[in-house]
């Protein structure tokens, strides 16, 4: 043995190898330990991925995006912001690490401002070391917990940013490149999972709103009244997941607008109710018959006549068209500041307005179909009546009256007398029956036919003589309460100007119902229409025949004395 290796020394020939090898070991080690933390980041990234396209549930998966960022990237919070569909701000805001008794002291959630807003106006990813040193930033409200570290990424969709993934405060220092890199990563599979549970979500309303078009239409085909609106109104409701829905029709003169149902806040206070038709956002949709849709309304904006009454913001207005052309608009509302409506919603809504609008002419098509051959079937029992029974018992009375002039016995010719009396009134009961084959109920109760009587009689006293009336036509089955309250006021108008003004001896009244109108005509022999004549009757007449779209006219009788009043509008149905 040498006296180098009896000493200890080190061969120097040795060191260098030694010396590189140590180095060769470490650099291994590093990069064993990389390997290793890629693999874990990897396989993180994987189970972040599995966990969140274990569900279609948008509101599920959005969540478990943000928790799936949090844990990977080891950020203490997160958050994910939807953009509104204007691109401006955000309509959703779901946040991840903050308990609910800090939100409700912080108050207001973000509105896509600041460093937020920078990321919706350009999306890129941004990656801050300190979030409050960023000239973007517009710092954090009161009770808000601090956050220094800063990672936002984009989840776009074929093209469209859907929203932004945002991650602050990480636990273990700066975020990195790589870090970066995984959440953009992750926000590429979110984009496809949301996409996905837009597309099951679009597709399974669409179902619901298919099932209820079918629904609907049964329900209609056996309801009365307005119950076909109103189940119309309840169906939109229940589907758009709205607050209010109303079903306004165009009142007479199609100058101002009726709110026939109301359904959801305030539905007691609204049904019933009118309102103006110019200005409204209703106008448009009858004109044009396409629906019309806003994402919120002004304070002072009265283009939709719900904002008097309630706080609404996202509005649609949807035409009730049939084969005659618009008959109505419903108007389905939600509360400021919710939710707009999407196009998608417009488009389900839409169809299934239209498909009510069909199921209702046809329900109002066999109802009148059924009504027609009631009156058909009434007016045969009442020709029947006329033609035979009335007949028979007025040649049987005849008969019995020409027996008892030849009898010479007066107590057999009284006896006679009182039978002929018998079947005179009977043939009054008969045709009373006859007029009383109907089906709408006058103003006081009795039909259209009784209410005319009525004031004739009345008047028959100021006139000086009974005047004339006849009846043509099932005038008690065509005309409703609405119509039947205006011509009985213009009987009464028209003969009491008689009264004041015509020095007539003799009145005609004639009203005749048909399939194309109600005619009403009051003829007089009077001294005709004056031009000193006060013209507020005249006119109050003219305003009742317009409100249903009829006609009302003055002229002079053809012998030259008196004159012929004719009022005309269309039937009920």
């Amino acid at each position: 043995m040498s006296a180098s290796d009896e000493s200890g020394a080190a061969d120097p020939n040795l060191v260098g190898p030694a010396l590189e090898l140590d180095e060769l070991l470490s650099q291994l080690i590093d990069r064993a330990t990389d390997v290793r933390s890629a693999h874990e980041r990897m396989r993180g990234l994987l189970k972040a991925n599995l966990s969140i396209i274990g569900n279609l549930a948008l509101e599920v998966v959005l969540r478990s995006i943000v928790e799936a960022a949090c844990e990977l990237l080891e950020a203490r919070y997160g958050a994910l912001g939807v953009l509104s569909p204007d691109g401006h701000g955000l309509e959703q805001f779901i946040h991840v690490g903050i308990d609910a008794e800090s939100v409700a002291r912080i108050g207001d959630l973000p509105q896509g401002k600041g460093v937020l807003g920078a990321l919706i106006e350009d999306p890129v990813p941004i990656r801050l070391h300190e979030l409050s040193e960023d000239l973007r930033s517009v710092g954090f409200p009161d009770n808000h917990p601090p956050m220094h570290t800063f990672l936002g990424v984009p989840i776009t969709i074929r093209g469209e940013v859907f929203g932004n993934l945002y991650l602050t405060e990480r636990i273990s220092g700066d975020f990195s490149a790589e870090d970066v890199e995984l959440a953009s990563a992750l926000a590429a599979t979110a984009a496809v999972v949301i996409d996905n549970a837009r597309l099951f979500e679009d597709a399974r309303r669409r179902q619901e709103w298919l099932s209820a078009s079918a629904e609907v239409s049964v329900a209609i085909a056996t309801a009365t009244g307005d119950e076909p609106l109103r189940t119309v109104a309840e169906r939109v409701h229940r589907l758009a997941r709205a607050d209010v829905v109303t079903v306004v029709l165009p009142e007479s003169g199609h100058e101002r607008l009726e709110v026939a149902v109301a359904v959801g806040l305030d539905s007691d206070r609204l049904t019933g109710s009118s309102y103006s038709l110019a200005g409204t956002l209703t106008e448009q949709v009858l004109d044009t018959g396409k629906p019309s849709m806003v994402a919120g309304l002004e304070p002072d904006d009265g283009s939709v006549n719900l904002r008097h009454t309630l706080p609404v913001g996202p509005v649609m207005v949807l035409p009730l068209a049939g084969p005659d052309g618009v008959r109505g608009a419903l108007v389905v509302g939600r509360l400021t500041p919710g939710r707009p409506f999407s196009e998608s919603e417009l488009e389900m809504a839409t169809t299934f307005a239209n498909q009510a609008a069909l199921a209702l002419e046809l329900a109002e098509s066999r109802e009148r179909q059924e009504r027609m051959q009631l009156f058909e079937e009434r007016d045969r029992i009442a020709r029947d009546l006329h033609d035979h029974v009335i007949q028979q018992l007025f040649a049987a009375g005849l008969t019995l009256q020409g027996i008892s002039m030849g009898l010479g016995d007066p107590v057999e010719a009284a006896r006679i007398s009182a039978v002929v009396d018998s079947l005179d009134q009977a043939i009054q009961q008969i045709r009373n029956s006859i007029f009383e084959l109907k089906d709408h109920v006058g103003p006081q109760g009795t039909g259209i036919r009784g209410a005319v009587l009525d004031i004739v009689s009345e008047l028959s006293a100021p006139l000086g003589f009974e005047p004339e009336v006849r009846f043509a036509g099932p005038v008690d089955t065509i005309v409703d309460s609405g119509l039947a309250e205006d011509i009985t006021a213009v009987v009464r108008e028209a003969l009491t100007n008689v009264a004041r003004h015509a020095r007539a001896s003799a009145v005609q009244v004639s009203l005749v119902a048909s399939s194309e109108r109600v005619e009403l005509r009051i003829a007089d022999n009077g001294r005709g229409l004056q031009e000193s004549d006060r013209r507020s009757g005249l006119d109050n007449m003219a305003t009742r025949a317009l409100r249903h779209d009829g006609t009302f006219a003055t002229t002079a009788q053809p012998e030259g004395t008196g004159t012929v009043l004719l009022w005309a509008v269309p039937p009920l149905f």
